[in-house]
């Protein structure tokens, strides 16, 4: 078994300025963070654990490996926190997975409320528990899923890298199937779409990671776009499936907009370090200005605005 397709699309959203979401689509890793705090703290949040993220070796396997670093992560985090009281209090979360091709797993380690979701023969599973005040009131039967997903608190969450010395990480191993595909999001897509949304947009894009990225991004902006959204997504073909460059994909034409970053695995090409051997060029994206089309219609509204309330004022 191995890695199929693999793309990672991240979108400011329709109502943020900036994006403080990250990505990681460089095979066998895959990982999402969502950075909080004031001011640019959350991007640096994300970016710090993305960073930690990447430099994972090839001895990085299984659950306990995942977890090591998602440790090593907040440790950054937390210390960049310290150095940096304008950074008080930041945090992210991560959902990342590290394939095993040849054991034919995926390693899955996770904090917040960014998910991890697994589409097998058509149906879609959450298979990260969400680490906030609705999921734990829902698990004590306190709310109903349905009323959780209308709660005025529901992107408060309960557990973040970064905000405490330590950090407590689920960590687990998926075993996978050729056919499987394997999606990783921020909250802002999972907020705005529902399971059967979701499944639905992976379904029509033929199971195509680069064609449900666009889809679902554009479904969550569809629907409103109120956080930051990112997505990646992978799929598990046996030996003997289709090869992992996907000519039409490489050849895809972004046309989501300026807001919008978007990766496909087989468009990077490698570039050479200092000491001459061959290195993957930066696979991490987001967690960074954003927002150009709301900044400029924001621009464009205080302008109206004040037009309009000096023209009032003569022809009082």
């Amino acid at each position: 078994m191995r890695i199929g397709r693999a793309a990672g699309q991240t979108d400011t959203g329709r109502r943020r300025l900036r994006n403080e979401d990250a990505f990681i689509c460089e095979p066998p890793l895959f990982a999402v963070a969502d950075g909080m705090g004031g001011a640019r703290a959350g991007e640096i949040a994300a970016g710090l654990a993305a960073a930690a993220l990447e430099e994972a070796g090839p001895e990085t396997l299984g659950a306990e490996g995942v977890a090591a670093l998602i440790v090593e992560a907040n440790r950054r985090i937390w210390e960049h926190s310290l150095a940096d009281p304008q950074t008080a209090g930041m945090g992210t979360t991560v959902t990342a997975a590290v394939v095993d091709a040849e054991a034919g797993t995926v390693a899955i380690g996770h904090v917040g409320d960014s998910r991890a979701y697994l589409l097998r023969g058509g149906s879609l599973e959450q298979l990260t528990t969400d680490h906030s005040l609705v999921a734990e009131l829902v698990q004590s039967g306190v709310l109903t899923p349905e009323e959780a997903e209308r709660h005025p608190q529901r992107s408060a969450i309960t557990r973040a890298l970064g905000t405490e010395e330590t950090v407590e990480v689920d960590g687990f191993t998926v075993v996978a199937e050729p056919g499987d595909v394997f999606l990783i999001c921020s909250d802002g897509l999972s907020t705005m779409l529902s399971d059967d949304d979701v499944a639905a947009a992976i379904d029509g894009a033929g199971g195509d990671p680069h064609a449900a990225a666009d889809a679902l991004v554009k479904a969550a902006n569809d629907r409103g776009g109120e956080d930051n959204v990112t997505v990646v997504l992978f799929e598990m073909v046996g030996a003997e499936g289709p090869a992992e460059i996907d000519p039409a994909a490489a050849e895809h034409e972004d046309e989501s907009g300026p807001d919008t970053l978007e990766f496909v695995a087989a468009e990077l090409e490698p570039e050479e370090s200092s000491g001459g051997h061959q290195v993957a060029a930066p696979r991490r994206f987001g967690a960074g200005p954003g927002g150009r089309v709301a900044a400029l219609l924001l621009v464009v509204a205080i302008v109206a605005l004040g037009i309009l309330a000096v023209y009032l004022f003569l022809n009082r």
